[in-house]
């Protein structure tokens, strides 16, 4: 079995609060198979008191050239989370699928915006190899 689902996951945890609008921008960079799907991002909303805050809003900012990018919810359960020993909350989780026989590059972007405004830009360059294995 490959690497935890928690090393291969991006997981952004936002506490609810009113902040004026701004942008942040993050990068990353991805492995995938062509024709296979990975998972990029999960996204939730997490209060102090280790209770689910309102979910961000996730919009496909650019699309990629040669794959698909999709979200599902999804409850998130984990342990020693932030001072949370134990949480059960809802999260949106985001794949990207490479296209079938593709070997190179690709790159798209999310934009994830959290409750009070505040939005941030999360640019993904993938690395697309052959085959089944990365």
């Amino acid at each position: 079995m490959r690497a935890s689902w928690f090393a291969a996951a991006l997981f952004i945890f936002a506490a609810p609060q009113l902040v004026c609008a701004q942008t942040n921008a993050v990068e990353h960079a991805i492995k995938a198979a062509s024709g296979q799907t990975v998972r990029v991002g999960i996204y939730t909303s997490i209060r102090p008191d280790c209770t689910s805050g309102p979910l961000p809003g996730i919009r496909l900012a650019h699309a990629p050239a040669h794959g698909i990018v999709s979200v599902k919810r999804a409850t998130l359960k984990a342990t020693n989370v932030k001072q949370c020993l134990a949480i059960d909350v809802p999260a949106f989780v985001a794949f990207y699928r490479a296209a079938a026989n593709f070997n190179g590059a690709d790159e798209f972007e999310l934009e994830v915006t959290f409750a009070g405004g505040r939005k941030e830009i999360q640019s993904f360059r993938v690395s697309i190899a052959g085959g089944q294995g990365i």
